[in-house]
């Protein structure tokens, strides 16, 4: 490789590498002397786990940390806060405004929150690292960036708050209003279920039993009555049997008296009997006596009433024993119609107690359902009222500030050195660029070699172009203008776009924005961020 040939083409073209070193030497020089300086503000937060042990009582906020984050930072990012923040604290006073869209895209791009931690492979098992937030802020002004940076975090602080206490509010007031309604549907059902207990009280399954009890009782009743008027109809027919043969009755005998006198004929034996062991005055006999006076007087009363005057004339015995049968025979009748009554109505409300027992079984299961629902709702709002209490007392899951943002001392961008060390190096690479592509396209014999590569003959000697001095003193003034001019140009050139038309840092933006390179940076940035 002929080494010293390229080192003479490149000397050649040694003054558009020149230009070109120039020409990025003044465009890395100019952007790091014009470029405004930017400063970052850092605060950092804690999330705090909850101050109470959840086995005691837990909060009803179950929100997971790095969800609740996200939910927050999403919240405070929303265009018409950070347009009010910006309005709020001129961050673009001296500025040239700005469309609403282009500053919220540059408040969300010079905004800055991360979390650090809070997975659970580094601790103990059933426990989570602690999450750490850093919020910061990029702006001209360091004691801007920290006022912004601090209203940021009073933003997530005050979020997080609002949104603790809000769910927590939310919950207690659902539970409230689940209680009350449940409670008015206990009361409805509690009135329905008396209503038709009151509807049904003869038919109800709980007197079941004693109604069953109480037909057989009076079918028994009715059988006793039945034997009791066969025995008067025998006694009736006997008696006037007896009458028609003989023409009288006589005496009534044992069968023929009514209890009354039965019981006055056995008192009479009993005072008899005692007469003949005890002295008159004694105890008992006078007890005796006393007892047959009164049964005495009951007998009299029964047989002035059963004896009646019918046209002025005084009944017959006979008359009177027919009367008295046919009266009784008459109150039997009553009797069993009474009791026939009675047993119709104990069979229907008996046949009647299957479907008031099913009816009643249905709305006892409604009942017991609302009240287990109930009973449920009151335990949840209890927990609702322990969980929000928590979280107005603060004792839940929190953010709390470890660090303030401070103005920050010196600036973080730009890298003035680095900027121009990359201007001068775009410079040389684009000046090297230049030259490959003009020694590449260029097709001209310019050694001995090529002539006999090319057209097959040996020179016996070779003579260099040789340029007059008028030619070298305008190649040479040529080169020294267009020096002049990137150097001083390009400077001026760019402190004028800064000056008069727009800032150079949003500049560089707007540019990259139209070649759709900002999602591109923004992922980059995310990625170095986390």
């Amino acid at each position: 490789m002929d080494f010293r040939f390229y080192i003479s083409l490149f000397m050649r073209r040694l003054p558009y590498f020149l230009i070109f070193v120039a020409l990025g030497s003044a465009i890395g020089f100019s952007l790091a002397s014009v470029l405004p300086p930017t400063f970052v503000a850092q605060a950092r937060l804690l999330m705090e786990a909850e101050q109470i042990p959840t086995n005691l009582a837990s909060s009803t906020v179950n929100t997971d940390a790095g969800e609740q984050l996200t939910i927050i930072e999403q919240r405070i990012m929303t265009r018409d806060n950070l347009l009010e923040l910006a309005n709020r604290l001129k961050v673009y006073e001296g500025s040239p405004e700005l469309p609403a869209d282009q500053i919220v895209t540059d408040m969300r791009s010079r905004a800055k929150i991360v979390r650090q931690g809070g997975g659970a492979a580094a601790a103990r098992p059933g426990q989570k690292q602690a999450i750490i937030v850093t919020v910061s802020f990029q702006a001209k002004s360091p004691i801007l960036a920290a006022a912004v940076a601090n209203e940021f975090v009073t933003l997530i602080l005050q979020e997080s708050v609002e949104m603790r206490m809000g769910v927590a509010g939310q919950t207690l007031d659902f539970f409230v209003q689940e209680v009350n309604r449940l409670d008015k549907e206990l009361s409805s059902l509690s009135a329905e279920i008396i209503d038709f207990q009151q509807e049904n009280k003869d038919a109800l399954p709980a007197n079941l039993s004693f109604r069953q009890n109480q037909l057989v009782a009076e079918q028994n009743r009715l059988l006793q009555l039945d034997r009791d008027e066969s025995d008067l109809k025998d006694r009736r027919a006997q008696l006037v049997m007896l009458f028609e043969a003989t023409g009288q009755v006589g005496a009534p005998t044992g069968a023929q008296q009514t209890p009354e006198q039965r019981q006055l004929q056995v008192m009479q034996d009993q005072l008899s009997s005692a007469l003949a062991i005890l002295a008159p005055s004694n105890p008992r006999i006078k007890m005796l006596q006393s007892q047959v006076e009164a049964q005495e007087k009951v007998v009299a009363a029964q047989l002035a009433a059963t004896s009646t005057v019918v046209a002025g004339q005084q009944l017959t015995p006979f008359e009177i024993q027919l009367a008295d049968i046919d009266g009784q025979l008459v109150f039997l009748e009553e009797q069993r119609v009474q009791i026939r009554a009675k047993v119709d109505e104990l069979e229907l409300s008996i046949e009647a107690t299957p479907g008031v027992t099913i009816a009643l079984d249905t709305l006892t299961r409604d009942y017991n359902n609302v009240r287990q629902q109930y009973d449920n709702a009151v335990s949840a709002r209890a927990r609702a009222e322990t969980g929000d209490l928590i979280e107005t007392l603060s004792k839940g899951q929190r953010i709390s500030v470890i660090e303030q943002a401070v103005a920050p001392r010196s600036p973080t961008s730009p890298n003035r050195p680095l900027i121009a060390a990359g201007g001068v190096g775009g410079g040389m690479a684009l000046g090297l660029g230049v030259v490959l592509l003009l020694e590449l396209m260029n097709r001209a014999i310019r050694r001995p070699i090529e002539l006999t590569n090319k057209l097959g003959i040996t020179p016996f000697a070779t003579l260099p172009y040789m340029r007059t001095i008028g030619e070298s003193r305008r190649r040479s003034t040529i080169i020294i203008l267009a020096l002049m001019l990137v150097l001083a140009g390009i400077p001026a050139l760019l402190w004028a776009v800064d000056t008069y038309y727009l800032p150079l840092d949003l500049l560089i933006e707007r540019i990259i924005d139209r070649l759709g390179l900002g999602t591109l940076i923004d992922q980059l940035r995310k990625g170095i961020g986390q």
